[in-house]
């Protein structure tokens, strides 16, 4: 593909960074200026999600007045600290090149009030999550506010994909797609073992396997992975490597910055609390797991951001994406379970695109020397977990149902037409679907004898017509929205 110069504004913002457009960012512009829904794979620090946006802001720039109101961009991300750090990062750009766009974030952690105007006043460019997009969905007011969305981007979908939000997620873009018809979708990936699952998960399945297109990035430089080599006797059962604090510690004093994951939140609690026993010279070392206060894991995040910790304790929700330059060694305790999820912890050291990133594998047991040193091994030779061809759960779909059901009364043929344009569910027989119409409406043959249950009913000339039995049924969708079962 020959070059495609960006409009000049842009061209100019790059020029006084001394940078250049790098190909896949100019790639993907042109795919989704096309109009055609794209996956771009590239590593860590290649500005995936810069490319991600530059359509939309390109699109937004280019007529201000035409795009002042309304709901214009929507970003999906997993975790509600990377849809924080995206805000930040994104606002440079935007500031430096006086481009009249308003971006706000709307995740668990969002107070209501600014919620509330969010729903009547929305920002150009929202950033949130697969479950507040199924919340959105269920207003009343869905079809019209959804009516003018041009872009969705879709940040570490590979995390997204396999699992159940995902699933939501997927059943959410069907519905998107119908509500907003020129809608494009972008995914953005570092690690994908298979991209033709992402493509068709990412492209409305009007045709039979249907694929998005597909942008790949140039090759960053190769991580340098390291495991403790400690002094102290390695146990053959334990899974805290509190025998490690000390070396653990004496890595982090070498450096500037250091995050230190773990598999689970009891451990992170574990390792921070036995890490600041032995911190004799008061390293800011700080905690951040998803159980955490908003309030506290803002403070560590913005601390982070500043530059003003040696180290953080944390879990997953500081894997993906996190865009923290300071960060110049990763140290995890523990088998990470998994080459992908390896490769994306690494990716948060020394997050630049022709910088190696460094990381510390901190074995448990002797048993975990074996697993760690497989990990490293497939990460130097750049291999990903496998993917899971998989049909979408029943359980979500039924809760997409009952959400649609919230927004208004429905047809089903019409829903179970679009439903089917989701991969997951592009097999779905009619004879399935209905019979999770029919469980959200009675609540199963168990509990259709109790009126608690009923949930939709049938219009009495209109047989294919749902609409909810109660108003009061729509905060109860509201309250429990979502698959996370932590």
């Amino acid at each position: 593909m020959g070059e495609t110069l960006l409009p000049t504004v842009f061209e100019n913002w790059f020029a006084t960074r001394g940078w250049h457009p790098r190909a896949h960012q100019q790639a993907l512009w042109a795919e989704t200026r096309a109009g055609n829904h794209a996956l771009l794979i590239a590593p860590t620090g290649g500005g995936k999600t810069l490319a991600g946006f530059l359509p939309s802001l390109i699109d937004l720039a280019s007529d201000p007045e035409k795009h002042k109101s309304g709901l214009h961009t929507i970003y999906v991300s997993p975790l509600k600290a990377l849809a924080v750090d995206i805000q930040r990062n994104l606002m440079v750009p935007v500031e430096e090149m006086g481009l009249d766009i308003r971006i706000e974030t709307r995740t668990g952690d969002t107070p209501p009030n600014r919620k509330q105007r969010q729903k009547t006043h929305p920002p150009q460019t929202l950033l949130t999550t697969p479950e507040q997009i199924a919340l959105m969905l269920s207003w009343p007011e869905a079809a019209s506010y959804f009516a003018g969305l041009r872009h969705i981007i879709i940040d570490e979908l590979h995390a997204l994909y396999p699992n159940k939000r995902g699933d939501l997620l997927a059943l959410g873009l069907a519905r998107l797609n119908s509500l907003a018809p020129n809608l494009v979708c972008t995914g953005l990936s570092a690690t994908v073992a298979e991209p033709d699952t992402l493509r068709r998960y990412l492209a409305p399945q009007t045709e039979p396997d249907s694929l998005a297109s597909l942008v790949v990035g140039a090759e960053g430089a190769a991580a340098q992975v390291d495991i403790l080599d400690t002094k102290e006797r390695l146990p053959w059962g334990s899974h805290s490597a509190l025998h490690a604090m000390s070396d653990v510690l004496a890595a982090v004093e070498k450096v500037k910055t250091a995050l230190i994951f773990v598999n689970t939140r009891s451990q992170a609690e574990r390792v921070f609390r036995e890490l600041w026993a032995i911190n004799h010279d008061n390293l800011e070392i700080a905690l951040h797991h998803g159980s955490l206060a908003r309030e506290r894991r803002r403070k560590v995040e913005a601390a982070m951001a500043a530059g003003s910790l040696r180290a953080v304790v944390c879990t997953s929700t500081l894997d993906l994406g996190i865009d923290w330059g300071s960060v110049d060694l990763v140290i995890h305790v523990g088998a990470p379970k998994g080459a992908s999820r390896l490769a994306q912890r690494i990716g948060r050291a020394n997050h630049q695109y022709d910088t190696a990133s460094s990381a510390l594998l901190v074995p448990s047991n002797r048993f975990e020397v074996l697993e760690c040193e497989a990990a490293r091994e497939s990460v130097a030779a750049g291999e990903q977990d496998g993917g899971v061809s998989r049909r979408g759960g029943l359980d979500v779909l039924a809760q997409h149902i009952f959400g649609t059901a919230c927004a208004g009364a429905f047809s089903a043929t019409q829903i179970y037409n679009e439903v089917r344009k989701a991969h997951a569910y592009h097999t779905l027989s009619r004879e399935t679907f209905d019979r999770v119409v029919d469980f959200v409406s009675t609540g199963g043959y168990a509990l259709r004898s109790y009126d608690r249950f009923a949930r939709l009913r049938r219009d009495r000339d209109n047989p294919d017509l749902y609409r909810l039995t109660h108003p009061r049924l729509a905060t109860r969708y509201a309250m429990n929205v979502g698959t996370i079962v932590e």
